[in-house]
């Protein structure tokens, strides 16, 4: 499960897109002071938008656990993605910030980062993360290049994009995407994925197409995927509608109404595991397709106390320990999950080891190996497909 680090030193072009920031943020000194521990302990309150807690809480609560002098207690809240920017701001601007670590994906992330939500957290605290890089899987150190040194990756995958489909409804599943845009028409309102902005399904296959569509240029959605707005605009003929989330595609396709749905490896397991897919759903991917990795990140909000930020920082160094890595595995729902190196399914939970066992692909390590791992947009990018999308595709059947 953690061959990833003998993969494809990947992520092509990477190098070449500039994105990998090692250097200073203007202005700001080579290494801030450590903020001191509180002397009583505090409340940390976490937000996740990425369903993140289903891999990291008990990692937290361990945390808690191992530190009943720094942390009283965790409250944890959930909320879409497309929210998190605007909560944040709203706190910032009245001078109250009781969000003190935020778990999101790529695209709360680049929200916040667009915005200036962050705390900088590179090379300001480097101390609580040494060797932070070469510890990742190389792919992980490739995603942490996108947090723009205001965030710490935490868990990450390959992703996808793949596509998941009943067996017993789809005898032949396409090959290409022409041959997913004819099933598409033969079979009109069989096929969803969801709004990109907030499901990792549904971004992954948006940025995947430009790949296996030849688009001029696949990190510029606005000058470079002619190919690919015009195709989801086809595409979008045989759509019913897209709903908010992923849940509702998986939940469509294990009672009827779809029969197939855009997917990546963990939404392949996971809903598996949990009986909202059945066993027997199988899963393809288009010939020549790129994965589009995806992490989680560990992202502090600016303006916490200096005791709180403490706490927090010190948290998301415990969090990169192997043994706190493992329960990343989960029920597969970031499959594999894990950034750091070392850490095998073996030292998971009995739970994860045999829910990835029952329900896991073997195929899944030869697609791995075998297809370009390729870094998802940048924040600037992501905002910018986000708004193309809603703007031309979605904005009449989102619900």
């Amino acid at each position: 499960m953690n061959g990833n680090s003998g993969r494809r030193s990947v992520l092509a072009g990477f190098a070449a897109t500039g994105l990998f920031v090692t250097g200073l943020c203007a202005g700001l000194p080579a290494q801030a002071e450590l903020p001191a521990f509180p002397k009583e302990p505090v409340t940390i309150n976490v937000i996740d938008v990425a369903g993140n807690l289903a891999l990291t809480q008990k990692a937290i609560e361990n945390y808690r656990k191992a530190n009943p002098t720094r942390v009283s207690r965790f409250t944890f809240t959930k909320a879409p993605a497309p929210e998190l920017a605007g909560k944040i701001k709203a706190q910032q601007n009245a001078g109250r910030v009781d969000i003190d670590l935020v778990l999101t994906g790529t695209d709360g992330l680049a929200a916040g980062l667009e915005q200036g939500l962050w705390t900088p957290l590179l090379p300001n605290y480097a101390e609580k993360f040494p060797n932070l890089e070469a510890n990742y899987l190389p792919a992980a150190a490739k995603m942490q290049g996108l947090a723009n040194n205001q965030g710490i990756v935490v868990t990450y995958y390959p992703s996808g994009p793949l596509l998941e489909y009943a067996p017993e409804r789809v005898k032949t599943p396409p090959k290409t995407p022409d041959e997913l845009l004819a099933w598409c028409k033969a079979n009109p309102g069989k096929f969803m994925y969801a709004r990109p902005a907030n499901s990792g399904p549904g971004r992954t296959f948006l940025m995947g197409l430009p790949y296996l569509l030849g688009d001029k240029d696949p990190k510029d959605p606005v000058n470079g995927w002619e190919k690919t707005w015009a195709y989801l605009k086809d595409l979008n003929s045989c759509i019913e509608y897209y709903p908010s989330g992923t849940t509702a595609t998986m939940k469509e396709l294990g009672e009827g109404s779809r029969d197939m749905v855009a997917t990546t490896t963990g939404w392949d397991i996971n809903p598996r595991v949990l009986g909202t897919v059945p066993k027997e759903a199988k899963v393809a991917a288009l010939n020549g397709f790129h994965w589009v990795a995806d992490a989680h990140y560990m992202v502090v909000p600016k303006g916490l106390p200096p005791e709180k930020l403490a706490v927090v920082l010190d948290l998301m160094a415990f969090m990169l320990k192997p043994e706190q890595q493992a329960y990343a595995f989960d029920e597969g729902y970031f499959y594999p999950g894990p950034a750091v190196k070392d850490v095998t399914l073996a030292m998971a939970p009995t739970e994860s080891q045999e829910a990835i066992k029952e329900f896991g692909r073997p195929e899944y390590e030869k697609l791995i190996a075998d297809n370009p791992i390729e870094l998802p947009l940048d924040a600037k990018g992501l905002v910018d497909a986000f708004r193309l999308w809603d703007e031309r595709i979605g904005a009449a059947k989102t619900k």
